[in-house]
């Protein structure tokens, strides 16, 4: 029986509760509706929360405060796609109940639970019932419920909470069209009450859950996933340099490497300094340190071809040399603020993509910086920010270019001193329409905004990617291995032919009478196949002007767009 969660005990229940998720991640990610390898609410919500693991590490927290406040800050920053930025809300709802007590009851974490749902609902613009926010809301209600007829056993006020939470879950199916069309129940749904389980196991004293092999899921958990992240930046880089003076500011060279990399930590003495960063330029990196000191070791890993090796089952290479050095670094906290570009103009531009070709034509239409990221990947809020402000400019519009991005973007408005603006573009198509209508002379924002923002409806995106599962959805019966065909968002047809989706797709734009087609072909395409696609496009649709792009997007064979 418990009858007070102290703040060491209520830091064991969030990394159980993180441990049953990543154990569990893969069955959330396929309560995907389509069947598309993009199905990522769970692996989002493993790593959000996960974010708060690795924090929660390493702090000793005496209250329940301190203990709150860590895992709501780490969570908002580590927020990642719509379930984990939800998550993100309902933990920092229960922080703030939470604040200034150095033990909660029955009926005080009740309530900061209700705070939580309360939180979250505010922050979503048309909350939808039949998802997270209904299974979490009845499991709090009946959660005060309980505490308030008397019960002050901690076990058993989570234990009804989440009795009620997954009886709603079931209902969920029913509760949301698209869900029943699938024949699944809500995945962030399912996700949170996987973490509530974690926290109601620790409160009973129960063990992490293990994999197969007997060991630790948390130890283990999203390596894979955290490695397909850090893509973004390929070169671990760690460096000693012997100060050419004592007093020698680094300022400078940390706002250099902020500019050109992330995760970076800069340790000092008086005789040297250490420095721990990604780069995909790490000669820079190391060119510019020599400007403050004499070079002395160095130590450089190509995290992408790590990523492949551990992929494939072989042995990841790696230097010894500076492991005591790395390790020392990364113990340390991370940046708490990161480095902020001083404005040179009024406003700046962020897209999201993955795809060296994709973010080529971002870059071509006059943005200043790209955020690797989209279908299977989701950047974090932190990794958005960090984008942000390394763009030299008052105003930054960031472009998600995913409705799975947006509300993760969104999160950054009050987290650094630029002014923020969120353009709901949620394909690449609509982003790459919404620069081509940036007047870059604009009188305000807000004129450029609307810009951006009144195109959106003029583009019709359509993506040719593969069935992850075998699935029967909406009139379609999907093999496992099928090429599919979305046209926005929607499950448009499938076939075991490429060239007939293909086809299918060419017909609609005709239909559509569409004037600009564009063919953003994927890193699994080769140009031949590419134009010969093109070729068809132009054959069914005389009146369009036709382009073929390398995008080398990931997941998706390719991106269409049509005006």
């Amino acid at each position: 029986m418990n009858e007070q969660i102290t703040g060491a005990l209520f830091k064991r229940m969030v990394l159980h509760g993180a441990a049953v998720i990543t154990a569990q991640k893969q069955a959330i990610n396929d309560l995907n509706v389509f069947p598309v390898p993009d199905g990522d609410t769970g692996t989002n919500m493993s790593m959000t929360i996960g974010t708060a693991v690795t924090e929660l590490r390493k702090s000793e927290p005496a209250t329940i405060d301190q203990a709150a406040s860590v895992t709501a800050s780490a969570l908002l920053r580590g927020a990642r796609g719509n379930s984990g930025v939800i998550l993100s809300l309902l933990f920092r709802g229960l922080s703030k109940a939470l604040k200034g007590r150095e033990t909660a009851d029955a009926a005080a974490f009740a309530a900061a639970m209700q705070e939580g749902v309360s939180a979250a609902y505010k922050a979503v613009m048309k909350p939808a019932e039949g998802t997270v926010l209904t299974v979490s809301r009845l499991a709090a209600k009946q959660a005060a419920d309980t505490a308030a007829a008397g019960e002050t056993d901690l076990e058993k006020v989570l234990e009804d909470a989440i009795r009620v939470g997954y009886a709603t879950l079931a209902q969920t199916t029913e509760m949301n069209p698209v869900l029943k069309k699938a024949g699944v129940v809500d995945a962030g749904g399912k996700g949170y009450l996987l973490i509530l389980d974690g926290m109601l196991a620790e409160l009973r004293g129960e063990p992490m859950p293990e994999t197969e092999a007997g060991e630790p899921k948390e130890e283990k958990a999203d390596f894979a996933a955290m490695a397909a992240e850090d893509i973004t930046f390929a070169f671990d880089t760690v460096f000693i340099v012997r100060k050419a003076m004592a007093d020698i500011s680094l300022e400078p060279l940390r706002t250099y490497l902020n500019s050109i990399g992330d995760s970076l930590v800069i340790g000092e003495d008086d005789d040297a300094f250490k420095v721990h960063v990604h780069t995909n330029i790490p000669g820079n990196a190391l060119n510019e340190a020599q400007k403050y000191g004499t070079l002395e070791l160095a130590k450089i890993e190509n995290m992408r071809t790590q990523a492949d090796d551990l992929a494939a089952g072989k042995h990841v290479q790696s230097t010894d040399d500076l492991d005591a050095v790395e390790a020392e670094l990364e113990s340390a906290p991370a940046e708490e603020t990161p480095a902020v570009a001083a404005p040179e103009k009024k406003y700046g531009f962020l897209a999201v993509c993955a795809g060296d070709g994709l973010a080529a034509v971002f870059r071509d239409l006059g943005a200043d910086g790209v955020v690797s990221g989209g279908q299977t990947m989701n950047p974090s809020t932190e990794s958005i920010l960090e984008g942000v402000n390394r763009i030299p400019a008052e105003t930054v519009f960031v472009l998600p270019n995913n409705g799975n991005i947006i509300m993760a973007a969104q999160q950054c408005a009050g987290l650094t001193e630029k002014q923020v603006v969120v353009i709901p573009t949620k394909t690449v198509p609509q982003g790459i329409t919404a620069m081509m209508n940036v007047d870059f002379d604009a009188p305000d924002a807000q004129a450029i905004t609307d810009a951006m923002t009144d195109c959106l409806s003029s583009v019709t995106t359509a993506q040719i990617t593969y069935a992850a599962r075998d699935s029967d959805f909406d009139g379609f019966a999907i093999k496992e291995g099928d090429y599919l065909a979305l046209e926005e968002g929607k499950l448009f047809g499938t076939d075991s032919s490429l060239d007939t989706l293909l086809h299918k797709l060419a017909e609609d734009a005709a239909g559509r009478e569409s004037s600009f087609i564009s063919l953003y072909f994927g890193e699994d395409v080769n140009e031949a196949d590419a134009q010969k696609a093109g070729a068809l496009f132009e054959e069914l649709c005389p009146g369009a002007e036709v382009a073929v792009l390398a995008g080398g997007q990931p997941v998706y064979y390719y991106i269409i767009s049509m005006e």
